[in-house]
């Protein structure tokens, strides 16, 4: 047995899967939305929350895909409540659409996935002139987090139901720069390390869910955010990297989780009753995890939180 299926405090491994740290939860009657949904760990995350009752909304680039992957699941899970929805993350424009038609739809909203990504990629900048990689997987949901919050207290307030932000970050967040966030020189192509802008954005992730959960507590409000490393999975995130994409076609099924355990812990801390009342903590393989010193950071996370404000405010 290999020495890291140890179970933690949870009960859970990294060997345990989305469905079985959700067995026996009965989540009827509340609201998802996951981003990236019609992919990967999006989809299984999607898949097991339907499986216990909760109605998703599919926040995705490609309709046509999500609807295909919505059939899917509804093949396998006739009663499941699924809907899908537009969402470009690198698009502020396509992120406030999104959000305002959601909130004009009267749905309540109890849990946020913010699941979608890309990485490694070469350098590009987003629709907003922002470095891809930064506005994708930090902008764009710190955006959409930020349009949602409203709906998301009024719905922990009527229902007196705890909310839930769970943020998929990674453990390349230790891999970013080394002052941690590039204030200074987020869209500067000189310097640009896809792995390091990869890492930043990663770590900005963590900093993120830090920073709400400062603000629910400062504000006493009934919403917990966390952040998460998924595993290394074998899924199209490795697309814009030949060489990792060939290694990982080869030896993944020997080293790598597969699908149904790379969504486990987001699964785990989206539903699991163990994550109730746990706030701004970073979790992996179903358990609290150890981020790197700037994932701590409580000054960089209001740094960042700034910056992030400013940024959305002049687009």
């Amino acid at each position: 047995m290999w020495p890291f299926s140890r179970k933690g405090v949870s009960g859970f491994s990294w060997k345990s899967t989305a469905e079985e740290v959700t067995h026996g939860i009965d989540a009827t009657g509340l609201t998802a939305i996951v981003t990236g949904a019609s992919s990967g760990i999006g989809t299984e995350t999607t898949r097991v929350l339907a499986l216990h009752g909760v109605h998703v909304i599919m926040a995705v680039r490609n309709k046509v895909n999500a609807n295909n992957t919505r059939e899917a699941i509804l093949k396998e899970i006739p009663s499941a409540k699924i809907d899908v929805m537009e969402l470009d993350l690198s698009s502020l424009e396509s992120v406030k659409k999104f959000a305002s038609e959601f909130n004009s739809s009267g749905l309540p909203l109890n849990i946020l996935i913010n699941n979608a990504g890309v990485m490694a990629c070469p350098f590009m900048l987003s629709n907003d002139n922002i470095e891809l990689q930064f506005a994708t997987n930090h902008l764009g949901h710190f955006l959409l987090t930020n349009l949602l919050l409203d709906t998301m207290k009024k719905t922990a307030s009527e229902s007196k139901t705890e909310g839930r932000i769970v943020n998929v970050s990674s453990e390349a967040h230790k891999f970013a720069y080394s002052e941690g966030i590039r204030f200074d020189k987020i869209n500067e192509q000189s310097s640009y390390s896809k792995w390091g802008a990869y890492g930043q954005s990663k770590l900005a992730n963590i900093l993120h869910a830090n920073q709400l959960t400062k603000h629910f507590k400062d504000d006493g409000v009934n919403i917990i955010a966390n952040s998460l490393h998924p595993g290394g999975i074998a899924t199209n995130l490795y697309r814009h990297n030949s060489a990792i994409n060939g290694i990982v076609n080869v030896v993944g099924k020997l080293v790598m989780k597969n699908v149904p355990q790379g969504a486990a812990t987001t699964c785990y801390v989206a539903l699991h009753p163990q994550v109730k009342g746990v706030s701004g903590e970073y979790f992996s393989d179903n358990n609290v995890a150890k981020s790197s010193s700037h994932g701590k950071d409580a000054d960089l996370a209001k740094k960042l939180w700034d910056f992030s404000m400013n940024l959305i405010k002049d687009k």
